[in-house]
């Protein structure tokens, strides 16, 4: 015979103990033990002790398995919403390997409110253009030219040498 549990029946009790099984994030696999445990009759003092997770969790998931609503415990994403996939970055990266005027701008390098812009009409995906630069870093790219003017400058100088020698005060040049 089958562990009858408080609150769950033996097949969500079968399905939650299978989704353990899988690859979860901790948080989600946290969300299982909890209101496994208090199927078993365990307190919310016991469960936050076991599992060392904060009372308003373990009351919330433990509500959860009350009102027969343990079938939620993947309903609630953990942390922001990714706006950002593959399609968006494949495109970024495009963007900034062309010229700005290709797509009808008057300007001839992008910037990352610019790119922001354009992607948000495009794809209809808002992302502000800070994390447009972190995107760009992440992949190694930048909305900035590569300027080989410093290097070129002091490559050229022949005479590069700086002669530090006292004035007649003393004092260093």
């Amino acid at each position: 015979m089958e562990n009858q549990g408080l609150y769950l029946t033996p097949f969500q009790h079968k399905l939650l103990l299978k989704s353990l099984e899988t690859d979860l994030r901790p948080e989600y696999r946290r969300r299982i033990e909890i209101m496994l445990l208090a199927d078993a009759g365990k307190s919310q003092a016991q469960i936050c002790e076991a599992l060392l997770c904060s009372q308003e969790t373990a009351r919330y998931w433990i509500a959860m398995v009350k009102t027969g609503q343990a079938y939620c415990w993947n309903d609630r994403p953990m942390g922001r919403p990714k706006a950002v996939n593959e399609q968006y970055l494949a495109r970024l990266k495009e963007l900034v390997s062309h010229n700005p005027r290709d797509y009808g701008y008057g300007f001839e390098r992008w910037t990352a409110q610019w790119l922001s812009k354009h992607l948000t009409k495009e794809l209809e995906i808002k992302v502000s253009a800070c994390h447009i630069n972190r995107l760009l870093k992440e992949m190694g790219l930048s909305t900035r030219p590569k300027n080989n003017t410093t290097e070129k400058y002091f490559s050229n100088q022949h005479d590069s040498s700086i002669i530090i020698g006292e004035k007649s005060t003393g004092a260093l040049v």
